[in-house]
């Protein structure tokens, strides 16, 4: 039972843990430490601080001491107490205090000796592969003390041929993961023991650890691969067994986590990656491959006209393609990006799918001259452009889950995507009866219509072009484009009195926005925890108190209900925040994520943040921003006070529907000669 203390900070450390020892009658107190009791963390000179009234605590074994008698129990003769010993430390090595002693005195020596000499098999293995993962998570493991031996030893538990614990291989997966990230001296070992196609075989697993942690490793090797083996890696990503794997046992699982989330979309990213180098690389002219495909694109539009054939006639060809220099297409591929790319696409389109490109330039070309859309300008901005949507070229990002399951079904994704979507220009030019005036307005409208299909996740290739036949048209861009235009007719109106009535009305829907910000920050968010400045798939909830003077905050399991502010138990006075910080200037991430913000207060740690959506962000960085008595300055907050006072503008000036309003108040008439006049109600007015 839980005994009440008031424990003064101002003391040090020792001082405490000397006191508590003499009230509790307890001897010999500098071999002994405080621990909080939910989870077993040291407290040290520097963390006291964070201590909170209510916080349950226990006077225990000094790290010191419980570092050496795991040392010497790691070394006992019996294999009971050494199985014990390792659970014990498995318990300890995720703090950071106890794994800085454990490593001071070469525990760390051991258990490298015991991996090597593979006496030890299924719970005590995961024991020590678990605390190597905590020993290299805290930063404190010096990475040179791996040996060849060791790595080589973890890189076998990985093998699915030999017949290994699955705790084991979730926990030898892990290990390896976090060497190649950190570890650039390590990566050849590791990458000599451990390839894509080895691993593949772990996707398959009936295990979500086993299949997150395999391709966490995946991409690890993946992103830290050094320049000589980067095309080793780049063909492994190419490869349709790997990709058709991870489509069919992890994408089109029935429940996918954060965790998953993320690493898919960093696959994604890493495979449309390997497009930049031909994206930037310009066309040489002189390239015998580069004449070929030209000549290709040519023949399969006009093979049947025998006008076309003869050499003379290749000028005009050309021009009908839509390339601006007829007489020299390639330097038409002269802008980098899209380079190389744009015409790789081009002739995937014509060779793979030659009917439906000899549709496109035929159509194109029985419209009159003027409404013609020229289908080599097209390509080349359209792979542009989705060079930009997918962000070819951007590392990924540690906070991102953006993937799509129609890029996992399909070979030669982006250029099948370009396929479809040089489909849907030319319909949409079609629609929109463009000129080449219009260029960038097609490319405009499409861009829009593509950004949407793909917020949907389609599945495959079909479904995205369906959505775009059916629920992404021209018709449906045009009515979206007319609502958010009449939204702004109001507000952008210069007439006197309505300038007059909207600064009227704001400060109300102020307090409106200021109001639901609030409301929201007090049902509260679940947020994901950080693991290595990663998304984790654990949990962690963070509501305002209805007085709007406390934030409470804690770790959750059931993520399907919403937390008592009562089992909260951590939390931060409002009066106690100093400031706000967003994306880059936040210390608790490792990459600088736009959707990551930190409260800073006074006398406690940091709270920092990672968003699951923009819309959670703007929501939360309002809400204490007006806590904070600050403006709300998200693009939200702009959107909404734009959407809110333009329909309350509407209602109000209802009644002036088709009466003209004056940009200025008529003039006031002159005064009467004399007040000496009344109103009779009977109707009359006398005078007296």
């Amino acid at each position: 039972m839980p005994t009440l203390y008031s424990l003064d900070k101002r003391k040090s450390l020792p001082d405490t843990i000397r006191d508590i020892a003499a009230e509790f009658n307890v001897s010999s107190p500098t071999e002994y430490g405080i621990q909080y009791k939910d989870t077993n963390s040291y407290i040290t000179e520097s963390t006291k601080g964070n201590i909170k009234d209510g916080d349950i605590l226990k006077l225990t074994t000094s790290p010191d001491k419980a570092a050496k008698e795991i040392h010497d129990g790691l070394q006992s003769e019996s294999p009971e107490k050494v199985r014990e010993t390792l659970e014990k430390l498995a318990s300890s090595s995720g703090d950071v205090t106890f794994a800085g002693e454990f490593i001071a005195q070469k525990g760390v020596e051991l258990l490298i000796k015991m991996v090597e000499i593979g006496n030890e098999n299924g719970r005590p293995l995961v024991c020590i592969l678990s605390s190597f993962y905590d020993l290299m998570e805290n930063g404190l493991l010096d990475y040179d003390q791996l040996t060849l031996k060791f790595l080589k030893r973890v890189a076998v538990f990985t093998n699915r041929s030999e017949k290994t614990d699955a705790d084991v291989v979730k926990k030898a997966l892990s290990v390896l993961e976090i060497v190649v990230l950190n570890s650039p001296s390590q990566f050849n070992i590791v990458a000599n023991e451990v390839t894509l196609s080895s691993l593949c075989p772990h996707l398959e697993s009936k295990d979500t650890t086993i299949q997150l942690n395999c391709l966490a490793l995946m991409n690890a090797l993946c992103m830290k691969a050094p320049a000589e083996k980067q095309e080793r890696f780049e063909t492994s990503l190419m490869s349709k067994e790997i990709r058709t794997v991870i489509n069919e046992k992890v994408v089109r699982a029935p429940q996918i986590g954060t965790e998953m989330s993320h690493h898919l979309y960093v696959f994604q990213q890493l495979t449309f990656n390997l497009l930049d180098k031909r994206m930037r690389a310009k066309v040489d002219t002189n390239n015998e491959r580069v004449h070929e495909m030209i000549l290709e694109l040519r023949q399969h539009a006009f093979e049947a006209s025998a006008e076309s054939k003869r050499q003379a006639a290749f000028t005009d060809d050309y021009r009908k393609l839509g390339f601006t220099n007829a007489t020299n297409p390639g330097a038409d591929f002269s802008e980098v990006p899209p380079g190389l790319l744009a015409l790789e696409c081009m002739a995937y389109f014509s060779n793979t799918h030659t009917d439906n490109y000899a549709q496109v330039v035929h159509e194109n070309l029985s419209r009159g001259q003027e409404h013609q859309c020229p289908f080599a300008r097209t390509s080349i901005a359209l792979t542009k452009t989705l060079g930009a949507i997918l962000a070819v070229g951007d590392h990924p990002a540690e906070t991102k889950q953006d993937y799509h399951p129609m890029f996992f079904s399909t070979d030669k994704a982006f250029e099948e995507f370009f396929c479809w979507c040089i489909k849907l220009f030319n319909k949409t030019w079609k629609e929109m009866r463009a000129t080449l005036e219009d260029f960038s307005k097609v490319m405009s409208v499409v861009s829009e219509q593509i950004n949407l299909s793909l917020e949907k996740k389609p599945s495959t290739m079909d479904q995205f072009w369906t959505a775009l036949q059916t629920r992404y048209t021209y018709v449906h861009i045009v009515e979206l484009r007319q609502q958010a235009r009449w939204n702004k007719e109001e507000w952008n109106s210069q007439a006197r009195p309505v300038l007059e009535l909207r600064e009227q009305i704001k400060p109300e829907i102020q307090e409106l926005i200021r109001q639901q910000r609030l409301n929201y920050l007090c049902t509260g968010t679940k947020f994901n925890r950080l693991r290595q400045g990663k998304l984790s798939d654990r949990y962690w909830y963070c509501r305002l108190s209805p007085n709007h003077k406390t934030l409470h905050y804690g770790d959750i399991q059931d993520v399907s209900t919403l937390p008592n502010i009562d089992s909260l138990t951590e939390k931060i006075s409002i009066a106690d925040i100093e400031d706000l910080k967003t994306g880059k200037e936040c210390s608790h991430v490792k990459s600088k994520t736009s959707m990551a913000f930190q409260i800073v207060c006074q006398n406690t740690p940091s709270l920092g943040f990672v968003a699951s959506s923009q819309e959670v962000f703007d929501l939360w960085t309002d809400g204490i921003n007006i806590l904070l008595n600050q403006k709300p300055v998200s693009q939200q907050a702009s959107t909404d006070m734009d959407t809110l006072l333009g329909m309350e503008m509407k209602i109000r000036l209802l009644d002036t529907a088709n009466i003209p309003i004056p940009a200025e108040p008529p003039d006031i008439p002159p005064p009467p000669p004399d007040y000496n006049f009344y109103y009779d109600t009977r109707g009359k007015r006398d005078s007296q």
